[in-house]
């Protein structure tokens, strides 16, 4: 049985304005709070997540090492941590480092429509277990490589991996 998962619907400054479920959240395309994890390891490299190709959108596609929606009654850093254990098996600590929103028309009838919470960290550990109905694939990839990839591949990557990479590239690098 599935379980329905509610969205925290939001205004344009990010204030809760109500709750939805997920998917009627992304097809009637109704903005809400949603995070976005990356993780860096010892070496510089970026964690990166192919996502299952049972996701309901963007489905094998590459992307950022956790992605997804806080509860209501739950901060975004509680989901960000919650959902980074539950689709990689591994505890985190994060920051947040900026926001940002964006509008987005995907597939299959579906709009992404987020004020996403950018958060970075240091994971150093193997990761022997991401779940099968969320992870495809991880990968370590370095800045230069995933500038390489975005340019040559760009349709490999998710939209919003290619909205905030831009963005969070100098942080990356230090």
């Amino acid at each position: 049985m599935t379980v329905e998962e509610f969205v925290i619907l939001v205004d344009e400054q990010d204030n809760a304005i109500g709750q939805m479920e997920k998917q009627e959240a992304h097809l009637q395309n109704r903005k809400h709070r949603a995070f976005s994890v990356f993780l860096l390891d010892d070496q510089g490299n970026l964690i990166l997540q192919q996502r299952a190709d049972s996701k309901y959108h963007s489905p094998g596609l590459w992307t950022n090492t956790c992605c997804g929606h806080p509860r209501p009654n739950e901060t975004t850093l509680e989901a960000a941590k919650r959902r980074t254990l539950e689709e990689l098996g591994i505890h985190i600590d994060i920051k947040e480092v900026f926001q940002l929103s964006y509008e987005e028309h995907l597939e299959n009838g579906l709009w992404e429509n987020e004020f996403d919470h950018i958060f970075i960290g240091n994971f150093n550990e193997d990761i022997p277990n991401p779940n099968p109905e969320e992870v495809q694939a991880l990968k370590f990839s370095s800045v230069a490589n995933i500038e390489k990839d975005l340019k040559e591949i760009p349709q490999d990557y998710t939209f919003w991996f290619k909205l905030i990479f831009p963005k969070i590239k100098h942080l990356l690098e230090k």
